[in-house]
């Protein structure tokens, strides 16, 4: 059986990191299994955790009367899902729902924003990284809005 550790160390999010930052991080970590079509977190929901995908497919959606869900982006093996958990007031922005089963590791949003108030250098690491997933998420965002915009999106049938 692998250790949550070794899972952290290896995964391309965290590679890189210190041992002593993987380490700290690992107090806030635990193993999570989603089935498909099990909802990780829903739009408006308090944002507890943070997750870093080991294998699965989560889509990001968003919900409106017009289109229903539509999504904006799938995630899948080797990336992350989520940043609520860093920015006041912690509340998902979207939807996150397994397309598939997902294994992923679930980390306390909580425990680590103290872990990164008490280590700096932890912080902005993870920072770092979190902001090239932001970008990622803003472009996959401004692609789905064009798709929406352009007409090529069914709208609900009423």
């Amino acid at each position: 059986m692998e250790s949550l550790e070794r899972i952290l160390v290896e995964h391309p999010f965290l590679k890189d990191l210190s041992p002593e930052h993987v380490h700290l991080i690992v107090g806030c970590a635990r193993n999570i299994v989603f089935e498909p079509n099990k909802f990780l977190f829903k739009e408006n929901e308090e944002a507890h955790e943070f997750y870093i995908l080991r294998s699965g497919k989560v889509a990001l959606e968003i919900y409106t009367p017009e289109y229903g869900p539509i999504t904006i982006q799938t995630i899948g093996e080797g990336e992350v899902l989520g940043w609520s958990w860093l920015i006041p007031p912690y509340e998902w922005n979207f939807d996150g729902r397994a397309t598939e089963l997902t294994r992923a590791i679930a980390l306390d949003g909580k425990c680590l924003r103290g872990k990164c108030e008490d280590d700096h250098v932890l912080g902005y690491e993870l920072m770092k990284r979190l902001a090239s997933v932001f970008e990622q998420r803003l472009y996959a965002m401004r692609l789905q809005l064009l798709d929406v915009y352009s007409g090529t999106t069914p709208k609900i049938k009423k």
